[in-house]
């Protein structure tokens, strides 16, 4: 009796059963998409994207476009068509107002390239270029003629300006003038005006870095499907010499800032810090990487024998290669709607008229707790995406390893996996990348508390804790990640939710670990470090290019974009591999399981990948066998007899 109440182990079926999985995690995320939907709507109205992008005067008036008045502002309500850059009156003596420029701004036709002197210069300037620099109420007829005109006037002399991409604004070109207008300017916007203005002054740039890390990356992508050994000695000869050149030039770019005479100005003293940084952070990760190259460096022939076996399941479904590019599609799409949105959120505010009939924007009561539910709205909607391109390319190689005929493959074995996620799996996908969301949101705060705690007086202790912690969640966030991944394969295999997935990968891969894991591990390593050469010459690139903009932007923010991006991109291309490795390294797993190679029983698995295996088998036994006999050797050394 006790015998038949005994649960039974659970058996491996695979593609034998099919049933809906996780649905309440489907309809959670529905609900919380129902939420996210709304507050695009209703930010979208509220907002005026325009007021941040082009900038705006002090009485309510966006520069380059019409504008509708403000109750209880005379001078609001203005046609600014024709007049797209703002220009502070005071910009070389500003007046500050609780950390604040408490400059009186106006929206002009264009900058004064040259220093002005008297009125008779400024009143010059507007008759021939129509760039007025006085209060609009007063006509340029008059500014020699008005009493007033000191006070409605900028203070001279003008300072010789120049339009810069943040938000069209005038900004000084003098070095003295310029100091001070460039640090009240940053602490007179926030964290999200600052990234938005490097990302605009370098926009371009930015762009051509982008397509370049695309191309690198489809370019590593097509070299991993045409794998040889002597790809991979010059490939890995790449990464040495791309680590070694990326430091080489970030030393010399800060010896060359230390030595700059123009070094005084704000921005060459935060691009000097960034430069150090990011040279610090690269040697660091150049001597680990050369490490680990020397280290693995044996592992090279086999490890092309595993890309080889790797492609030829890609050959028998080559559109898995043109996966990345459709995820790539949706999740730019999804990006650029995400961050109209938050520009949106980021203008969304009440007009209030203020002394002199001047006009000041209050944010809305309760919008900053609406921004953490777009920035969880982010992370877990480009979770989602990116894992249901893993489970997609994991379901496909899944019906392409169980087909016991492998002379006639599978017919669309993409588009079927996709039906089954669709149509069972996407609560499955939902909760896997919820719990990617439920790491990273954590992380997000503890750095914000770290940064907190490092511009106030506080104790080490407390900074090291929180990063300590923040440490922690990543350790954890990347063993998610490869759990989740098992997780997807085995809900592909045989139907189940994820927690039950996820306990049977665990499973069998710990029984069957001695098999494949120092091959696999090698093969993602060599996958990483594709995604690193992409990373360095797109980094190369960057720091060439920002190099020549030196004093205009502080160029940090754009240079992590873009090394972001490049990483991005080159592991959704690479990342194909990645989960192709993963999921057939599985799928072995569960033939061992289930299979015993006999008659009866036969090996699913192909002759090359039979082979293959065998061949690891051989190679990590006698690894063993060497191991004992150089134990057994130093123990009779240490144990025998002494002879004279």
């Amino acid at each position: 009796v006790s015998e038949e109440r005994a649960p039974r182990p659970r058996e491996w079926r695979p593609q034998i059963y099919r049933k809906c999985t996780d649905t309440a995690w489907l309809f959670l995320f529905f609900f919380f998409w129902t939420g996210l939907m709304f507050i695009m709507g209703s930010w979208a109205v509220a907002g005026a994207t325009a007021r941040l992008l082009f900038g705006y005067d002090s009485f309510g008036n966006v520069c380059g476009k019409r504008n509708s008045p403000v109750e209880g502002a005379p001078l609001s309500g203005q046609d600014m068509t024709l007049k797209k850059h703002v220009f502070f009156m005071n910009s070389c003596k500003p007046d500050i107002k609780d950390r604040k420029l408490g400059s009186t701004a106006l929206c002009v036709s264009s900058c004064p390239e040259e220093q002005l002197n008297t009125l008779e210069e400024v009143q010059l300037f507007a008759n021939t270029s129509g760039s007025f620099l006085c209060i609009y109420n007063l006509n340029s007829f008059n500014y020699t003629r008005n009493p007033n005109a000191n006070s409605l006037c900028p203070r001279l002399p003008v300072p010789p300006s120049k339009s810069f991409p943040l938000f069209n604004r005038c900004v000084p070109q003098t070095p003295e003038c310029y100091s001070l207008f460039a640090s009240v300017l940053v602490n007179d916007v926030d964290t999200l005006h600052r990234i938005l203005s490097g990302i605009m002054s370098a926009r371009d740039t930015i762009l051509g870095l982008c397509i370049f890390a695309l191309a690198l990356s489809l370019t590593m992508m097509f070299t991993f499907r045409f794998i040889t050994t002597l790809l991979v000695h010059i490939f890995i000869s790449l990464v040495i010499l791309g680590l070694l050149f990326v430091c080489g030039i970030l030393w010399w770019l800060y010896y060359d800032y230390t030595n700059d005479l123009s070094i005084e100005l704000d921005t060459e003293r935060e691009n000097m810090k960034c430069v150090l940084g990011f040279a610090i952070v690269s040697t660091v990760i150049t001597a680990i990487l050369l490490v680990l190259i020397f280290v693995l460096r044996k592992r090279i022939k086999l490890t092309v024998e595993l890309f080889q076996v790797t492609n030829k399941v890609i050959r028998s479904s080559p559109f898995l290669l043109f996966q990345p590019l459709w995820t790539f599609a949706i999740l730019i799409f999804f990006w650029i709607l995400w961050v109209a949105v938050l520009l949106s959120l980021g203008t969304a505010g009440t007009a209030q008229v203020i002394a002199d009939g001047q006009v000041e924007y209050q944010p809305l009561s309760g919008i900053r707790y609406t921004w953490w539910y777009h920035l969880i709205g982010l992370i877990w909607t480009s979770e989602f995406i990116l894992a249901c391109q893993q489970m997609t390319i994991a379901g496909a190689v899944v019906t392409c390893y169980f087909n016991r005929n492998k002379n006639d493959p599978p017919d669309h074995p993409i588009l079927s996996s996709l039906s089954i996620l669709f149509w069972y799996h996407q609560g499955t996908v939902v909760k896997g990348s919820f719990l990617i969301t439920v790491m990273r949101i954590p992380r997000i705060i503890l750095m914000c508390i770290y940064d907190t705690l490092k511009t106030k007086q506080h104790g080490k202790w407390s900074r090291g804790t929180f990063r300590c912690c923040y440490c922690c969640f990543l350790c954890l966030d990347r063993y998610l990640r490869h759990v989740n991944q098992n997780a997807y394969t085995t809900t592909a295999i045989n139907g189940t939710d994820f927690c039950t997935s996820a306990k049977d990968a665990l499973k069998i891969a710990s029984k069957n670990s001695s098999h494949f894991t120092p091959i696999n591990c090698f093969g993602d390593f060599m996958i990483f470090l594709g995604k690193v050469l992409v990373v360095c010459f797109t980094v190369f690139g960057g720091l060439m290019a920002f190099n020549y903009n030196r004093v205009l932007q502080v160029w940090t923010i754009p240079l992590l974009l873009v090394a972001f991006f490049a990483y991005l991109v080159a592991h959704s291309f690479l990342s194909v591999f990645e989960t192709v490795l993963d999921a057939l390294f599985l799928c072995f797993a569960v033939d061992l399981e289930t299979n015993d190679g006999s008659s009866e029983k036969p090996y699913i698995m192909d002759q090359d990948f039979l082979s293959f295996v065998k061949r690891i088998n051989r190679v990590n036994t006698a690894r063993a066998q060497r191991d004992m006999d150089s134990l057994r050797t130093e123990e009779g050394t240490e144990l025998g007899p002494i002879v004279r």
